[in-house]
């Protein structure tokens, strides 16, 4: 028996765990090791899709299912299978559409499976393909598979926020439209994101909501911060998390993951 046993810790991914600097701080990488030899269940819930974030899943010593897509998928890398996955509405190619020919300046990256498909690409999309390094396809619309598991709209920030509210108009309860940064609106399945999917995690695995601890930097993480029994973010955290009161920790360089445990060894 551990001190961390029926305790589970979800973390956020870019500019959480991982840090700026693109690399996991070697004091959180220590803490973790320490964490999981005590019996806690460590996991990663991030806005990637398993393409994205595949690469990076031997980083840390997870051992727990790892929320992916912003809550729209279960993914267990322990056995290398889908749990759950959830998918944008049929009608998702021409509310894009419309929303599209309302807001010219804006294009989106749609998720079918492990392909990525572009229309419109911006600056916005080549700075995020350099970061996650991987393939995708250039196309009108019309021409994109689907189903779509989710959509990352990209322009800058008041074009975002007039995108939100045409949607939340032209087709209310069909999304969950939140920002994971000032120029990435991310949009699932209505009722699939970050707090609900750690709920479900914790179910699986018999945490009690008490054992329950989530740390994150961004809007889409506010949901799982909502489901904590401590809400921790690093100090380089997005305004919206600071003032909705998460509880700040260091910059995520420095270690945040690795402070939260120490936080958690002296609770325990």
């Amino acid at each position: 028996m551990g001190k961390f046993d029926g305790v589970l810790l979800v973390s956020d991914f870019d500019d959480t765990l991982y840090d700026l600097n693109m690399r996991v701080p070697p004091a959180n990488l220590r803490a973790l090791e320490r964490f999981v030899d005590q019996g806690g269940r460590f996991t990663v819930a991030t806005g990637r899709a398993h393409t994205t974030f595949a690469p990076y899943a031997h980083l840390v010593p997870i051992n727990a299912p790892v929320i992916l897509s912003n809550g729209s998928a279960l993914y267990d890398f322990q056995q290398d299978r889908m749990l759950v996955q959830t998918l944008l509405h049929e009608d998702a190619p021409q509310d894009l559409t419309q929303m599209c020919k309302r807001i010219p300046e804006l294009g989106f990256e749609a998720y079918h499976g492990e392909d990525i498909y572009v229309y419109r690409p911006n600056w916005v999309t080549d700075m995020h393909m350099k970061k996650v390094g991987t393939s995708y396809t250039i196309c009108p619309i019309e021409q994109m598979p689907t189903p779509w598991t989710k959509v990352i709209v990209q322009g800058e920030h008041e074009q975002l926020l007039r995108a939100r509210d045409w949607l939340e108009q032209a087709c209310p309860d069909r999304y969950e439209a939140i920002f994971s940064n000032h120029y990435y609106l991310e949009l699932t399945q209505r009722g699939s994101n970050k707090g609900g999917m750690a709920v479900r995690v914790a179910r699986m695995l018999g945490i009690a909501p008490e054992d329950l601890y989530c740390v994150g930097d961004n809007q889409n993480d506010i949901p799982m911060l909502a489901q904590s029994a401590i809400p921790f973010a690093p100090a380089n955290c997005a305004r919206e998390v600071k003032d909705w009161g998460a509880r700040v920790l260091c910059h995520c360089n420095e270690g945040t993951i690795a402070r939260v445990i120490e936080i958690l060894e002296e609770r325990y």
